[in-house]
């Protein structure tokens, strides 16, 4: 029982200092730097552009986006992390990486920031989890992710002007690849 509660407390700690971090990134940027830590976002082609592959979901352009990321991030996130602290970090890195990446090389031009891509990458890696791995637990979590988040993947075709559907197209596609290189550790 003890382990649990520490597992728990750990997973919050994770969880609430990444959510803090964006947060706390979104006040210093809106009443500190004018938007001005925006620019350290994704530029697709661009060599400066690159350093936004790690800052970009840490960054939100105004408190209605961050808003509408912090929920899911947090939900999607504990629900691999409940799985594994480390498939977590796991699953955050090539989300991170390769959906920045992704975004970077094929992306529109103007800046990409926010945490979605990320999420999308968690969406990705929740659903597909099962169809790797066959465990009942996983199905369950897709079944349950795909009934509550599944509506939006429509966000990974370009239907809404000024929305990175590439990093949302991106961040799934790494998800899934994550769910895939689970189930050979």
């Amino acid at each position: 029982m003890k382990a649990v509660v520490v597992e728990i407390r750990t997973q919050i700690l994770i969880l609430g200092t990444l959510v803090g971090l964006m947060w706390g990134l979104e006040i210093l940027d809106t009443f500190v730097f004018n938007r001005g830590l925006d620019t350290l976002g994704i530029l697709p082609r661009q060599q400066i552009g690159l350093r936004g592959i790690l800052f970009a979901p840490f960054l939100h352009a105004g408190f209605a986006h961050l808003t509408a990321n912090t929920v899911p991030f947090i939900v999607l996130g504990w629900l691999i992390m409940a799985q594994s602290i480390t498939n977590f970090a796991i699953v955050s890195v090539i989300c991170i990486v390769l959906g920045g990446l992704g975004t970077w090389l094929f992306g529109a031009t103007g800046l990409h920031i926010g945490a979605s891509g990320v999420i999308f990458g968690y969406l990705g890696f929740l659903l597909t989890r099962y169809y790797f791995d066959r465990r009942l637990s996983s199905g369950i979590v897709a079944l349950f992710v795909g009934v509550t988040y599944g509506s939006v993947l429509w966000g990974v075709l370009p239907s809404v002007p000024g929305i990175s559907w590439e990093g949302h197209l991106f961040g799934f596609l790494s998800g899934i690849l994550a769910a895939r290189l689970a189930t050979d550790s």
